[in-house]
Order: structure tokens, then sequence, then C-alpha cells
């Protein structure tokens, strides 16, 4: 991971313009090529940022990132008051509480409770930047992503957009489609998700533990 803290502005050409003044920010570069724009607040939100597949051109005072979609992110730098690179290898991933382990546990023996005919392909399946929950069949065919939480926030439907970035750069798999799973889901994380086309599913853990309750609601 490199880590630069520069004076900058940051303008973004895309589905939408967005301008950054000049400022003192963090910008981070990762090594899925992902780069982000922070401030110093919001704890887990980047100002801007390009999700890979991207790419970076360094020029002297300008980085400009590119993705496929011909979206771009030009910072234009004034002053560099550091610059370092990390080598943090493979991150064991996020370790799951008790509940939103059993939850994903329930949802791969009853992947029908997130749509009809979808069949299990693997729990867990591997990826470069970690594992996808569920990764399953549509009865088309089709490869659906499944992303499974306790709670369902805006960091839940990031975390699955990425999955359904690198998944659908494999050919024996894509297109793919997402699923995002909660208990509860929080309505920025629904209009996020409802954006970038993923479907959620709000579930019931007592009804998947074979409770009374049987009022599963599909959105």
């Amino acid at each position: 991971m490199r880590l630069v803290i520069a004076r900058c502005q940051v303008d973004y050409v895309g589905r939408l313009t967005a301008h950054l003044p000049m400022a003192p920010r963090l910008l981070l570069v990762k090594a899925d090529g992902s780069v982000s724009v922070h401030a110093d607040d919001r704890a887990y939100k980047p100002l801007n940022w390009m999700s890979p597949p991207c790419w970076l051109e360094e020029q002297p005072g300008v980085w400009t990132v590119r993705n496929k979609a011909a979206e771009s992110l030009v910072i234009t730098i004034e002053e560099v008051l550091h610059d370092s690179s990390h080598e943090l290898g493979i991150d064991p991933g996020l370790v799951k509480d008790g509940v939103e382990a059993h939850l994903q546990e329930l949802l791969a023996e009853h992947p029908t409770t997130l749509g009809d005919g979808l069949t299990l392909i693997r729990r867990e399946y591997p990826t470069a930047i970690g594992p996808v929950d569920l990764l399953c069949r549509d009865p088309e065919g089709g490869t659906v992503a499944i992303e499974v939480k306790r709670r369902g926030d805006i960091d839940g439907v990031e975390q699955l957009t990425r999955y359904l970035e690198l998944l659908g750069r494999d050919p024996l798999l894509s297109p793919v489609a997402g699923v995002f799973a909660a208990q509860q889901i929080k309505p920025q994380a629904r209009t996020l998700a409802t954006d970038r086309g993923i479907r959620c599913v709000v579930v019931d853990y007592d009804a998947l533990r074979g409770a009374e309750r049987h009022d599963l609601r599909l959105f």
C-alpha cells in the first residue's frame, strides 16, 4: 500500500462531476489498483475514489486515474508532504461473529431463501481480495455472489461490489449478479445497492433456525 500526504485538488469526471478544492489530503494506492482520497475525518468513507480495474498515470504534479468506463479521477498535486509504500501481505479476512457465521451457514443450506431455484456452488469462495460468502447458480445458469451480514450497511455493499467487479472478469463465471443479505439493511445501503444493480434480501434468522415465524421479506 502506498501512502501519500499531499496538498492537492481532485476532479472526478464520469457519470457526474465532482471537485475538491486545494487542501492537504491522504492519497491511498492499494495493491488491487484502487486509488482513494481521504480527509482527516470520516472513519471509513473516502472523499472520492476509483475502484479497480483502474489505471494510475503519474506525471509531474498530476495523477490521472482511469477505468474501463472512461471515467477519470484527476489529482493535481501542489506539494507532497509524505510518500511511502508498505507491504501488508495477505489479509486473513474479517472474522464473523457467531450469529453472522451461523446465518451464512444456514443460508448455504437453504439458498432458495435468497431466490427461487438458487443452488450453492461453494461457501467462502476464494478470491484474491477475500472469500465470497456464498457463490450460487440461478435456474438460468448464471452466477450469483452473495454477501451475508447481520446488519447491512454501506461497507457491506462496497465489499460485495469489489467481489462482483473481480468475479465478472472471469469468463467462466461472468456475468455475475449480486445479492446483499442481512437481518437488517440500512436505507443508505439499500439505496447504494439498488443503484449498483445489487438485490437486497432481509432474512429472518429465527425462521431459518426453524422458529415459528416465517415472515421472510424479499426486496
